[in-house]
């Protein structure tokens, strides 16, 4: 069953929008360089959130963990001519990473970074964002939720990563084990939020897809 999905996973990387030489460098240097390159978005969930982006047409995003840009830069690309996106990363050792790479894509125009805890940092902003990605610590998903939600306009979007968490949703809880419990209670809550239509894409590790109504 693995090889069969290795297989399908292939066939619809080969016929999905190819990656461009910008994220294929950020790509291999983050397998190359960086530790979790796993927490990388990826091409093909990259080239979802940057569909879906296109689609939306967002003014402002909020990304809460940015990691080696990847994502950011995927969501960027989807932004309006006015766009600006907003990302923020706690590992301060991680910055020059994505700094370098964004201005590789063409988007330090339209790309900011700010580095600390999204917890922190949330507050501090006074506007309201057409999108909010969260894919920070998974143990404070729920956290970062009723931070963004007020700052959502109506009719906007949250995006949520990892959300079944290498299967570990199914599974019992271990001891000490937060991020798993932190996935379970995001999960739980937006289930019965009814300030929210919910739906979860069941790609890479689960992706979360909220509208704000």
């Amino acid at each position: 069953m693995n090889e069969l999905n290795d297989q399908l996973e292939q066939y619809i990387l080969n016929i999905t929008e190819p990656e461009d030489t910008v994220l294929q460098e950020l790509n291999r240097y983050t397998h190359l360089k960086i530790m979790h390159p796993r927490m990388l978005s990826g091409h093909l969930q990259g080239q979802i959130l940057q569909m879906l982006c296109k689609m939306i047409q967002p003014t402002k995003i909020l990304e809460i963990g940015t990691y080696t840009g990847y994502s950011a830069i995927c969501l960027a690309r989807g932004l309006n001519e006015a766009g600006i996106l907003h990302t923020i990363e706690i590992n301060d050792e991680l910055s020059e990473i994505p700094l370098k790479f964004i201005k590789k894509s063409g988007l330090e125009n339209k790309i900011k970074l700010h580095i600390g805890d999204a917890k922190t940092i949330i507050p501090s902003f006074t506007d309201t964002f057409d999108l909010v990605f969260i894919d920070g610590e998974k143990s404070e998903y729920l956290a970062y939720y009723h931070l963004v939600f007020e700052k959502v306009k109506q009719g906007g979007y949250i995006f949520a990563d990892n959300v079944l968490w290498s299967g570990k949703v199914l599974e019992e809880e271990r001891t000490n084990d937060y991020f798993t419990k932190g996935i379970k209670e995001f999960n739980a809550f937006v289930k019965t939020d009814s300030r929210v239509e919910k739906h979860i894409l069941p790609i890479r590790d689960g992706l979360m897809i909220l509208k704000k109504l």
